[in-house]
């Protein structure tokens, strides 16, 4: 550990260039004792360290200096497809073993191809959840990524949406899925590829034995197929309504990119202004939730149960307010 961490100061001061002890205590998670110590030692040993006194102070590597010891190590080189997601890769518990392999990396580049690097870290920034939401636990997801790597079968319970909730499963996990913040196991169960939510296992244990995980899966490919599929499948009706200007503008924001694409395409605008449009929809119940968000910028038209629904919400709604 001590030696990764004095590695780590070297590959710092190398791609930084001038650093305080207390930016590398912060950087490297240890206090400011251990790392005047850790300097100590580098002295010692020779390398070309040394220090400025004062508000513009810190530690410097003598110029022209260049440790050549850089090779990533095996769980680095794995982990540098996760190198742009810091939150899911130390969800995976791979957030260290990430930033030494950047840190090599970056210490590897010629000065102006690190700099230009750092140009693109201090300007750009992905950040993966959504917004008015916090990250999903993801207890099991340790266990699930190693049974992912290694090929081993698993044996969980799930919490499903329709009954019975709570079921028990054999799986092989080909592959997890980040999106939106939370993750998603694609598994292959009861001779069937399915998709499981991580957040919603409740117990999972390891089974003996290794599967045979097929040649040529493109987890990839099979995740957008599997979203077209889904997509299909929960909008199994339609509605017909009409939208003020405002109504038509604020859609985008507060639907599905599908049921924006179709109304953009179903589209005519009527004399009055407003826009009469066909979207898919999941179920009434579904939809009604989902047109009360667009206040009375909405008609809908037809399916008649869904507007009778939605009358009868918005006939309560007048008559709590009425009451209060």
């Amino acid at each position: 550990m001590r030696a990764s961490r004095l590695m780590s100061i070297l590959l710092l001061l190398q791609t930084r260039g001038r650093m305080t002890a207390g930016e590398l205590a912060d950087r490297l998670e240890v206090s400011v004792r251990t790392i005047y110590r850790d300097v100590e030692s580098l002295h010692a040993a020779g390398i070309p360290l040394y220090g400025d006194a004062g508000p513009r102070g810190g530690y410097r590597l003598l110029d022209g200096y260049r440790t050549k010891l850089t090779g990533l190590t095996t769980e680095e080189a794995e982990s540098l497809p996760l190198a742009g997601l810091p939150g899911p890769a130390a969800e995976l518990g791979l957030g260290a073993v990430v930033t030494a392999a950047q840190l090599k990396l970056m210490a590897a580049l010629p000065v102006e191809l690190r700099d230009r690097a750092g140009r693109i870290r201090e300007r750009f920034h992905l950040d993966a959840p959504g917004w008015y939401r916090d990250r999903e636990p993801v207890a099991h997801l340790p266990a699930v990524a190693e049974a992912v790597w290694n090929e081993r079968p698993v044996r969980v319970r799930y919490r499903r949406w329709r009954a019975p909730q709570e079921v028990e499963r054999r799986l092989e996990p080909y592959g997890l899925v980040v999106k939106a913040g939370s993750w998603y196991l694609v598994a292959r169960c009861d001779e069937q590829v399915r998709t499981y939510r991580v957040s919603q296992i409740l117990d999972l244990h390891p089974l003996p034995g290794r599967f045979a995980r097929p040649a040529g899966f493109d987890l990839a490919a099979h995740w957008q197929a599997y979203l077209v599929e889904f997509e299909a499948r929960l909008r199994r009706g339609e509605a017909v309504l009409r939208l003020s200007p405002g109504g038509l503008e604020r859609l985008p924001g507060l639907m599905t990119p599908g049921v924006a694409a179709a109304a953009r395409e179903s589209a005519e605008p009527e004399a009055d202004g407003w826009t009469r449009v066909t979207v898919p929809i999941e179920s009434v119940e579904h939809a009604t939730g989902e047109f009360l968000r667009l206040g009375a910028d909405a008609e809908v038209i037809s399916p008649p149960e869904l507007r009778e629904r939605l009358l009868a919400v918005a006939e309560r709604m007048v008559g709590l307010y009425r009451a209060g």
